[in-house]
């Protein structure tokens, strides 16, 4: 089909179908899972979709009959109030990360209710995207965001609710320039528990701090216990661990715990990560990596600058590199940092202009 920008396979759905609906360019997804026994869409896949359509207006959805080829046409992006059920293959966050995408380029406030699990292994938790990616968003002048969990719901029953909403629409994000590797004033966190002991989280607390004292700086983890109706349909712990610093950037960590897995290797695990982490990072961790790369590109007609850690440019940031190269014509140059071992990330605004917003 004439007009179509094509993609292949499975990887980045998500991150596709939202540069789509930025730049207003329609796509067409195939060969998705083609060789896999089960082949095409899966359920939550599915229910994105279905939410990408309701924030919008006027997009259109074909998938083929195998479920395996998808071409999306862009509508304008509209938000509102509404309520999303999402299946219990993927913790509620998966859909929440790719709506800040779009949310600040909104004809209304997004205001939308997430039913589900809130936390699963193969995605953010919660509070990661409520202390990592919203300060972000904050940089680039996203100011009036907030995530409120009603109600924790826990592997495999669920049981959760989280409320997102995004007051703050801006024509395009702030041109950033952060150069300097901030310096940790802090180490911040939360430990949580639904429909078990609440000792759990003073074990967790504890196995954290004794990892994590030997760096110096103040430590305040928060316990979080969850009792009766608020507290999901199964039972369940996590921990988030985030740096806190001057400049307000901050790097964040998450887990919850397994089947067999003892609260205190669970926090001790999340307390190494996160050493790992500021070791392995520049001003942002991988996951905010995505979401400032995006934002930088869509920024006015200006040079953004990022310091990054060499390391951090792997496999998937690749592939998200080249998807902003094929949908908005942009690239990112990288040299070396005064910084031994880090990079300066370097993009060129595209001057994105907010539609939505202007037919409002």
């Amino acid at each position: 089909m004439s007009g179509l920008l094509n993609f292949r396979g499975a990887e980045n759905f998500r991150l596709r179908l939202i540069l789509s609906t930025l730049s207003g360019k329609a796509i067409k997804i195939d060969k998705i899972r083609s060789n896999d026994l089960n082949p095409g869409l899966r359920d939550h896949e599915v229910s994105f979709l279905r939410l990408l359509e309701a924030v919008t207006n006027g997009s259109s959805i074909e998938i083929s009959y195998t479920g395996t080829t998808l071409v999306y046409r862009p509508g304008l992006i509209i938000g509102g109030s509404l309520s999303h059920a999402c299946p219990s293959t993927r913790s509620v966050t998966y859909f929440i990360e790719p709506m800040l995408y779009l949310a600040p380029f909104s004809k209304q406030k997004f205001s939308i209710i997430f039913k589900g699990l809130t936390s699963h292994k193969s995605d953010l938790g919660i509070d990661s995207i409520r202390w990592g990616i919203l300060p972000v968003m904050e940089k680039f002048g996203v100011r009036e965001c907030s995530l409120h969990t009603l109600s924790r719901g826990e592997f495999p029953n669920g049981g959760g609710e989280v409320h997102l909403m995004v007051d703050s629409r801006i024509p395009q994000p702030v041109t950033m320039h952060a150069l300097d590797l901030p310096k940790i004033t802090s180490i911040r966190g939360i430990s949580y528990c639904t429909r078990v002991s609440p000792s759990i989280v003073n074990r967790m607390i504890d196995s954290a701090k004794s990892v994590l004292r030997p760096t110096g700086v103040e430590i305040n983890i928060t316990s979080d216990v969850w009792r009766g109706d608020k507290s999901g349909k199964s039972p369940g712990f996590g921990i988030t661990l985030f740096t806190e610093t001057k400049s307000g950037w901050r790097l964040c960590i998450d887990d919850i715990g397994a089947a067999g897995e003892t609260p205190e290797d669970l926090a001790q695990k999340v307390a190494f990560g996160l050493l790992e982490l500021i070791e392995s990072s520049g001003v942002v961790s991988s996951f905010q990596l995505q979401l400032a790369m995006v934002f930088m590109v869509i920024g006015k007609e200006d040079i953004g600058r990022l310091i990054i850690y060499k390391d951090q440019i792997d496999e998937k940031l690749i592939s998200l590199m080249r998807d902003i190269k094929a949908v908005f014509g942009t690239e990112f140059y990288f040299r070396d940092s005064d910084e031994k071992d880090f990079l300066i990330a370097t993009a060129k605004g595209i001057g994105f202009t907010n539609a939505s917003k202007k037919i409002a």
